[in-house]
């Protein structure tokens, strides 16, 4: 994943070009924003590129089969076209890619430039809940992406080599192992061939599909709306449930706007219309064009039929590579997602490793990629097929689109102060769509539905703990800290002082830090120069440098300083501190000693949060990574003063 600094200069003319000619200068931007399409093209459609692999089987051959006739056929065609113009390209691509938070994208970018905008709004937590749900029910799509993706073209073995069917659940499973193994490596070598791999994969799907339509041109007319509305009225049931796998067709809109900060909304919106919806929709109506000649002899696997035989081969190797690159999507998105969350206070601290020393967003967090790992596995030996698989699909996606439709609203309403009769109607499409694909997803609870729900709401419960809990500490510590002012005019005088700085980090920027009574109380002394840190994660993903830090001058020697980082970016203390010049000397890290307060939790007499909760808090926080490794302290220059604190 590449950082979303690198979007401007690649769409803008490299430094020493004439940038005075018009010409030369639009010029360069074009090749910018072609050149950042196709990178869009491999890494943000992977997981909707991927669809046309069990889709249109799932929604004739699935949980609820359709008869394979014209009006069916052209109906669900017709269904796949129109969802994705409504969802994809009206809702996500025109509307709310508009959205972006500084440039960023994704439901948590979202719920911070919302929250910030309507803080003092009585309804503003629930806001945060519907958020905070849909970056859980998130990770359960990044578990089942991987593993419906990979199965559904694995499974390609059963047409074009079937002796070998009885490998399909093997070979996946070595697929994902390989996968997850080479995470730490980073994506930065491997996704410059993302691309043009993906671009392969999309020419030849259309290619397949423009063969397959040629042959049945009538399944054109498939693209005229009516047959869509045609099949509500002739089986208005059977259309119904048809929605719980027409959805499939659209499974990975939502990732064109949590990827917006790599590529930019233009690029993005570029490769959607010019080449990735016209694939997708070639292929789409060569299947059903396959389904209307061959009929249910074709309902076997009608993507690998598409191909002549001597074709199918190739297609599997082909398939199989666009469904690794789209499973590689969704777990470095899993990886960013987690790092916004961590730093926005909904997630205790986690290792994160940078994997590339000039792209930022390139990162490796080991716990989710393992967990992960574990987790994609179980699925595909559970399920065994990626049609068991997509009971378990829809609910996750149709979930994580509607919450983004409700945060849509409060973004018209309050963030561009829409006129109400221009926002009713069109929310009122997205409502529509979104409760239908929801309301159909849910008959499918018993099938497999309830994975992502019960993943979900398992995550949900630890964001939400952890946020609390977190929010209770900082309340408890703040009432219980003394006065800085009242501190260093007792202890300043009275206590021996000894040369070099000291660093005391605070998450509260009011009072005197624990470790800093403690160290005074055991040590008996004070540093010559004495910094009581906090740093602050602010809802906007980077903090320009001339804005990192804050700082006061209290006398005697102490200073507070807040250092504020954007969600998005590593919280570097000592490369920030080495920026610092308006306090005394410049820091020097041999000469400088970082004190760090570690809490335990006890139980209050009158508990704020249930017990089994704030259990749950504590095994959190004793798990969490240390804030030494957190803010990249060296680790020879730390001390950890522990302290209690009652919630």
């Amino acid at each position: 994943m590449t950082s979303n600094e690198q979007a401007p200069d690649a769409a803008s003319p490299a430094a020493g070009t004439h940038a005075d000619s018009p010409h030369l200068d639009a010029h360069g931007r074009a090749q910018g924003m072609w050149k950042l399409a196709i990178g869009a093209i491999g890494v943000v459609f992977g997981d909707i590129g991927t669809s046309p692999l069990y889709a249109f089987r799932e929604t004739f051959a699935g949980h609820h089969p359709l008869a394979l006739d014209t009006e069916h056929i052209m109906g669900v065609v017709s269904l796949m076209f129109w969802s994705m113009m409504i969802v994809v390209t009206l809702k996500y691509v025109t509307i709310i890619m508009r959205l972006d938070n500084k440039g960023e994208g994704g439901s948590l970018a979202l719920l911070a430039l919302i929250s910030g905008k309507t803080r003092n709004k009585r309804w503003t937590r629930g806001i945060i809940f519907l958020g905070v749900f849909a970056t859980a029910l998130f990770y359960g799509d990044s578990m089942i992406t991987p593993a419906v993706s990979v199965l559904g073209a694995v499974e390609g073995i059963s047409v074009a080599a079937p002796a070998f069917a009885g490998w399909i659940v093997p070979i996946a499973v070595a697929i994902m192992v390989f996968l997850f193994s080479i995470q730490r490596n980073g994506t930065g070598k491997v996704g410059a061939f993302f691309g043009p791999i993906m671009m392969l994969y999309f020419a030849t799907i259309a290619t397949l599909g423009i063969i397959s339509f040629l042959q049945t041109p009538s399944i054109l007319w498939s693209l005229n709306p009516w047959y869509a509305i045609n099949f509500f009225i002739i089986d208005p049931l059977p259309a119904f449930l048809a929605l719980g796998s027409v959805v499939l067709a659209v499974t990975g809109a939502e990732a064109l706007y949590a990827d917006m900060g790599h590529f930019g909304r233009k690029p993005i919106k570029l490769s959607w219309l010019w080449f990735v919806i016209p694939a997708l929709m070639c292929n789409y109506m060569g299947q059903g064009a396959l389904l209307m000649r061959d009929g249910v002899l074709a309902l076997q696997n009608p993507f690998f039929l598409l191909a002549p035989d001597w074709f199918q081969i190739i297609l599997l190797v082909i398939a199989t590579s666009a469904a690794i690159i789209a499973s590689q999507a969704v777990i470095s998105g899993a990886f960013s997602v987690t790092q916004q969350a961590i730093q926005l206070g909904f997630m205790p601290r986690l290792r994160i490793e940078h994997t590339s020393a000039s792209t930022a967003g390139q990162i490796y967090i080991p716990f989710v990629n393992w967990a992960l790992m574990i987790m994609v596995i179980l699925l595909v030996l559970t399920f065994q097929s990626s049609s068991n698989l997509t009971a378990a699909y829809g609910i996750a996606v149709t979930g994580a689109m509607l919450i983004d439709t409700c945060l849509l609203t409060v973004a018209l309403f309050y963030l561009w102060r829409w006129k109400w009769y221009y926002a009713v109607p069109l929310l009122t499409v997205f409502f529509i769509v979104d409760i239908a694909y929801f309301a159909a997803n849910m008959t499918k609870v018993p099938d497999g539905g309830w994975f992502p729900l019960v993943v979900g709401l398992v995550i949900f419960t630890l964001l939400t703990t952890w946020s609390r809990g977190r929010a209770l500490m900082i309340e408890r510590m703040r009432e219980a800290a003394m006065p800085i002012k009242v501190f260093i005019q007792s202890a300043a005088t009275s206590a021996t002082r000894v040369p070099g700085t000291a660093v005391f980090m605070t998450s509260t920027p009011e009072g005197v830090p624990h470790a800093l009574l403690h160290n005074l109380k055991h040590n008996k002394v004070l540093h010559e120069r004495i910094i009581l840190l906090t740093v602050k994660i602010s809802d906007v993903p980077y903090v320009p440098d001339g804005e990192r830090v804050e700082l006061e001058p209290l006398g005697q020697g102490f200073h507070r300083m807040i250092l504020r980082f954007g969600f998005m970016q590593d919280a570097d203390v000592p490369t920030a501190l080495k920026q610092v010049h308006e306090c005394g000397a410049d820091f020097k890290m041999i000469e400088t000693s970082f004190f760090l307060s570690r809490q335990t939790l006890i139980a209050a007499e009158r508990p704020q949060m249930a017990l089994w909760r704030e259990k749950l808090f504590a095994w959190m926080l004793r798990n969490a990574e240390s804030a030494m490794e957190f803010f990249r302290l060296p680790t020879n220059r730390v001390v950890e003063l522990g302290s209690q604190v009652e919630i």
